[in-house]
């Protein structure tokens, strides 16, 4: 049985500012080590629960933050861009049993520590089918595609709610709970880690490959909180704007709408300028 961790920060143990998760910060060194935290955590659960492979793709900002070193030697680790499907990479080869959101956020416009999705800001609302999306649910739908369940989700309260919509049967683990975008109540690294590892462990019995879903097509709303970015997202093809600040488009598969996605949220933030957006 082989288990995919998709490791995000924000959602982290002890995480509740930007510095705590922008590379190169005091702030982000010292959070290193909780997320790292969190990550080993699941990955001893999931081995405790029997499984035979544990595969981190680190999916924060440069995919550079995990301590390797710090992790159990019978893990290995995916680190650094750029990847197919970003996020969830390595779900595609037809070896994964189940996948773990650990570190999740919820998504642009909604309540929840350092919510986004992909961009740090500059988004303020996704949609997916009239849906509104963080990124747990576009990624709960790529590897539904793949017959991969998601079994466990970890993050701040907000996004373990988020997580109830789109992986209703998965374990969740709230490191923190929201008091606003920029802070929370923590609970420290040992108690989230054997909070972690107790539901890792009983979410291995959730992994067992599906049947892929075939939900398609799916359209993508983005909204922007300037309109020079909605006109910018239009150079890629088949993105089309529908308001001022406001863009979409349709994909036969949400393996082709992530690709999209990112390469939407790519172009946008070459066209950011300092101070004004």
């Amino acid at each position: 049985m082989k288990i995919l961790i998709s490791a995000d920060m924000e959602g982290a143990t002890g995480v509740t500012w930007p510095a705590d998760v922008l590379p190169g910060t005091p702030e982000w060194q010292r959070c290193r080590s909780m997320f790292t935290s969190d990550v080993n955590a699941a990955v001893l659960g999931f081995f405790d629960g029997g499984a035979d492979e544990v595969l981190v793709n680190e999916a924060h900002w440069t995919m550079r933050n995990l301590l390797l070193e710090q992790l159990d030697e019978r893990v290995e680790m995916l680190t650094g861009r750029h990847k197919s499907l970003s996020m969830v990479e390595g779900v595609q080869h037809g070896d994964v049993d189940g996948i773990a959101f650990v570190g999740y956020h919820a998504g642009a416009g909604m309540e929840g520590v350092l919510a986004h999705t992909y961009l740090a800001n500059s988004l303020t609302g996704v949609w997916l089918n009239g849906e509104r999306a963080s990124e747990g649910l576009l990624n709960a739908r790529v590897v539904a595609e793949y017959g991969v369940p998601v079994v466990l989700v970890t993050g701040d309260d907000v996004a373990c709610e988020d997580a109830l919509g789109y992986a209703p049967e998965a374990l969740k683990v709230a490191v923190k709970d929201h008091v606003s975008r920029y802070a929370a109540v923590c609970r420290t690294p040992a108690r989230t880690a054997a909070d972690i590892r107790a539901a890792a462990k009983e979410a291995v019995q959730l992994a067992v490959r599906q049947e892929p879903v075939d939900e398609g097509p799916f359209t993508v709303a983005v909204e922007f909180d300037a309109e020079h970015l909605a006109m910018a997202a239009t150079v890629v093809p088949g993105v089309a704007r529908t308001g001022e600040r406001r863009i979409a488009y349709t994909s036969g598969t949400m393996y082709e709408g992530i690709r999209t996605f990112k390469a939407v949220t790519t172009i946008v933030s070459a066209a950011i300028e300092e101070q004004y957006g």
